[in-house]
């Protein structure tokens, strides 16, 4: 319970409280009649998560137990049941947290690989709030110092001369650095969308056999009849941490069949788009980047891998499918990779930091032009903390919560 009835509504059920952040056992009741024996703490505003009086009954979990004291709460006066994300949303305009650990908790609470954990908890503990801050406070210090030199330059204590102007300007520019190495890491919809590894090389190579060998399970139907792939077959699975979606193809030839022709053309999107090539042909790959895969390397002929390939693999020796594995693993690392100087963000916080880093580009020696790049760049910095952030973009991020929360 949040709120300024929190306290007397806990007190109505369970008596005397214990004293503040401390948890003591109490005989929780309504009417006379006992609901249930209950830990209770209590955290007076504003030192509580809300920043408001929060009081918590950690009960025993049968239904019937936490129905009956949900049932008691509700007929105290004052209370009602919590919209979705509401604890959370008091703390944020409370002060006790700011919109980018708001923002990244809600990101944790829907996590599902450890990438997307590893950075739902960065945003969330704090330290893109902190780089954001950083970054805030460099940009006031610097509009403190070109006001100086617009407004006080006739002053003794002001160095106004060209020197000081060329430090500026450096140090502008070594701002705007530090936020573009940051827009270098990937997005948190990156993460959560996964990487797209695609399956491509002519009819007959192989490739819907590997799809299932790498899904370990029977995504696409397997046959030696030419064109039985006509559409592209996905098959999402999570392997070291990341999501990664493997994607089988059509075989590429000139199909004379309209529907066979259409899945060439998909699979030929599908090459031009994916973030990781496995290409099972005997030609040269299309892209440069393929990881190029000796495929059915156990077949009669097949058993001498040819130069310029980067492994051969065989249905019947799971040590080769381990191999690709590990490259699938290592390049798909580098492309969603981020570090502690550069955790993900979401687009809309990359949109706002690119913006910043812009205005920050003026390539100019005015100084009313500098003083104009650095208000904007603040005021796109400021936004991601959540300063005048709309009750409409509050109300989507809170919507994706559970009850409370």
């Amino acid at each position: 319970m949040s709120g300024p009835a929190a306290v007397k509504a806990a007190v109505a059920l369970a008596g005397a409280l214990p004293p503040p952040r401390t948890a003591e056992l109490r005989t929780l009741r309504h009417a006379s009649r006992p609901l249930d024996s209950a830990l209770v703490l209590c955290f007076p505003a504003p030192r509580s998560a809300t920043g408001e009086d929060l009081v918590e009954l950690h009960c025993h979990g049968g239904r019937a137990v936490v129905a009956a004291v949900e049932a008691a709460l509700a007929a105290q006066p004052g209370l009602r049941r919590a919209d979705p994300g509401e604890f959370t949303r008091r703390a944020l305009l409370n002060g006790r947290i700011d919109l980018m650990e708001a923002e990244g908790l809600a990101d944790l609470l829907e996590a599902e690989t450890e990438a997307q954990r590893v950075a739902a908890i960065a945003a969330a503990g704090g330290r893109l709030s902190a780089r954001t801050r950083e970054w805030l406070d460099a940009v006031a210090l610097l509009s403190a110092r070109v006001e100086a030199l617009l407004d006080y330059a006739e002053e003794d204590d002001v160095d106004s001369d060209a020197a000081a102007l060329d430090a500026i300007l450096s140090d502008v520019g070594a701002l705007r650095r530090r936020i573009e190495d940051a827009l270098a890491a990937p997005s948190v919809e990156r993460l959560r969308a996964g990487v797209s590894v695609v399956i491509a090389g002519p009819p007959n190579a192989g490739k819907s056999t590997l799809l299932n060998l790498l899904a370990e399970r029977d995504a696409a139907i397997v046959s030696p009849i030419s064109g039985t792939t006509r559409d592209r077959v996905e098959a999402p699975v999570i392997r070291s941490g990341l999501p990664i979606v493997l994607v089988d193809t059509a075989g590429l030839t000139d199909a004379s069949d309209p529907v066979e022709a259409i899945g060439v053309v998909r699979a030929e999107e599908a090459i031009e788009q994916a973030d990781l090539l496995l290409w099972l042909g005997d030609n040269p790959p299309p892209r440069a980047d393929a990881v190029w895969v000796h495929a059915r390397h156990d077949l009669p002929g097949r058993t001498t891998r040819p130069p310029h390939r980067d492994l051969a693999v065989s249905a019947h020796d799971p040590a080769s499918i381990a191999c690709l594995w590990e490259v699938i693993s290592e390049r798909s690392g580098s492309l969603v990779a981020s570090t502690d100087d550069a955790p993900a963000m979401r687009e809309h916080q990359q949109s706002a930091c690119a913006a910043a880093a812009l205005a920050l580009d003026q390539g100019t020696r005015d100084l009313l032009l500098v003083a104009e790049g650095l208000a904007i760049a603040r005021r796109r910095l400021a936004e991601l903390l959540g300063i005048d952030a709309t009750e409409a973009m509050l109300d989507a991020l809170f919507g994706r919560f559970c009850v409370g929360k």
